[in-house]
């Protein structure tokens, strides 16, 4: 410790702060090297191309960084605090701005000069001076929904952010009428209707296996709650909702809270238990549920869910085994890589067993699968993803989930993307029918671009491409808000029948 300047005659005293210096590990380095700054700029500069004057609203996006070094240095890249970044179109101008998420987390760190909470998910862990305070970091997505911009991530309440200014006003509780511990950071808006649908899985505190599944009105009121309980404390990132059902996945990543206090990870790869899905009527209650069973698999992120006739199919990047191999066995071994295969799970309601079907849909790798949200929960053909092709080159893929048919943009070399965002040409258009919006990585160069692909030609290439001086670090998810929404409240899109 060391003495402060002397205040009204009393000398005090100040924890002596570590200089800020992160470990020299990969995560640290290069592209995921923490980036650490907020940014302002007006009129991105265009260096190939026109932006479509119909292309009016804002992309939201959200990501993890690291405001000081992690307390352990066996740190996981889906852990940091929230950075929210936006781009806003206005008749063929755009301009960016990042803000960081500055919860309760933010700031107590931020006064302190140094992390404070522990790894990730395991409140054991943390500094003893922020025992119960909030440490959720809000850096997986964004969300607006009547007239609000939230940020979100799986274990904690959203935090509201200013639509326009990115400043943070606060954690987000609808008001005190959601009682569940968290908001999961995957929830479904209908394009139509202006409907929410979202959930909490261990939604009274680690380790629960309580569930709850709420639907929210467009003025945010809520129109349904079902609670019930998991078959296990595990993983359940992303659901899928479809006209009638709704699916919600149990892999067996699961939370041991014995483990957690010992200062362990949040989850542990259980292969001996099975995977688990929940398909709970729209409107349904618990006793309404029908249970489906199947070997250990996992899957982060769900493409779309439809409902033909008496089958549920659930589109989902599905990994025969461990999704997070850094989330290891219970022996303390790791798992090996395995590849994320667009697939359609179908549960027929017709049967009597607790089996399902499974089949591929895409003929490479592929993850951050996105489609026209117009058509969530609807009979649909178009999706977009992430993809590798068997060149091993990466970019963003499309498919035909009813012809199979597939088509690729990629960047080129020494460049990476991160998840597309699908904005229609018009409220009405058919599906499909518009622009694919990706920020493209430029390793070599240390900076971003902003991409814009005619989406129903996106082998083609860019109608246009925004420069970025500085790096945006992999932001996981976002949303296209359009302009007239932010007006009404409604997003009033319409998607056939």
């Amino acid at each position: 410790m060391r003495p402060q300047a002397p205040v009204r005659g009393r000398r005090t005293w100040e924890i002596e702060v570590p200089e800020v210096v992160f470990p020299d590990i990969p995560l640290y380095q290069g592209w995921t090297a923490p980036l650490r700054i907020e940014s302002d700029l007006k009129d991105l500069e265009l260096i190939q191309g026109s932006v479509p004057k119909d292309l009016n609203g804002t992309l939201y996006r959200c990501g993890p960084d690291r405001q000081y070094p992690s307390m352990f240095k066996d740190d996981v890249f889906i852990d940091g605090e929230g950075m929210a970044v936006m781009f806003r179109f206005e008749d063929g101008h755009v301009d960016f701005k990042s803000r960081w998420v500055r919860n309760e987390r933010f700031k107590l760190q931020e006064e302190a000069r140094r992390s404070l909470f522990g790894r990730y998910r395991n409140r054991y862990t943390d500094d003893p001076s922020v025992a119960g305070k909030d440490r959720g970091t809000s850096n997986t997505n964004m969300l607006f929904h009547a007239g609000k911009l939230l940020s979100l991530k799986e274990d904690h309440l959203p935090h509201e952010m200013d639509p326009d200014t990115l400043e943070t006003l606060g954690r987000y509780d609808y008001e005190g009428r959601v009682k569940a511990v968290s908001m999961t950071a995957h929830p479904k808006v209908d394009m139509v209707t202006s409907e929410l649908m979202t959930f909490s899985y261990q939604a009274r505190g680690d380790g629960t296996t309580d569930v709850v599944f709420y639907t929210f009105d467009a003025d945010g009121q809520i129109t349904q709650e079902t609670w019930f309980h998991a078959p296990y404390p595990g993983m359940v990132h992303d659901f899928g909702v479809s006209q009638t059902h709704v699916v919600f996945p149990f892999y067996p990543l699961i939370t041991d809270v014995d483990v957690i206090k010992q200062g362990g990870p949040f989850y542990q790869w259980q292969e001996d238990q099975p995977t688990m899905f929940a398909v709970l009527p729209r409107g349904g209650t618990a006793e309404d549920i029908r249970w489906f069973k199947g070997p250990a698999l996992s899957a982060g992120h769900v493409m779309n869910t439809v409902t033909e006739g008496t089958k549920v199919h659930f589109d989902t990047c599905l990994y025969d085994g461990n999704c997070f191999s850094f989330f290891p066995r219970p022996d303390g071994t790791e798992t090996d890589p395995v590849p994320p295969i667009l697939t359609r799970i179908t549960f027929d309601l017709a049967r009597n067993d607790d089996s399902f079907a499974r089949s591929r849909l895409c003929p490479v790798p592929g993850e951050m699968p996105r489609t026209d949200d117009r058509y969530q929960g609807r009979p649909y053909r178009h999706g977009f993803m992430l993809c590798r092709s068997q060149d091993g080159s990466a970019g963003i893929g499309q498919i035909d989930v009813q012809t199979g048919a597939f088509k690729m943009w990629k960047p080129g070399a020494e460049m990476t993307v991160q998840e597309p965002q699908f904005v229609p040409r018009t409220p009405d258009s058919p599906e499909g029918d518009g622009y694919l919006l990706v920020i493209v990585n430029r390793l070599a160069e240390g900076r971003s671009d902003l991409v814009v692909l005619d989406a129903t030609k996106i082998e083609a290439g860019p109608l246009a491409t925004l420069k970025l001086p500085v790096r945006v670090r992999m932001t996981f998810h976002g949303m296209w808000v359009p302009a007239e929404t932010f007006k009404t409240g409604r997003y009033d899109m319409s998607a056939a029948a």
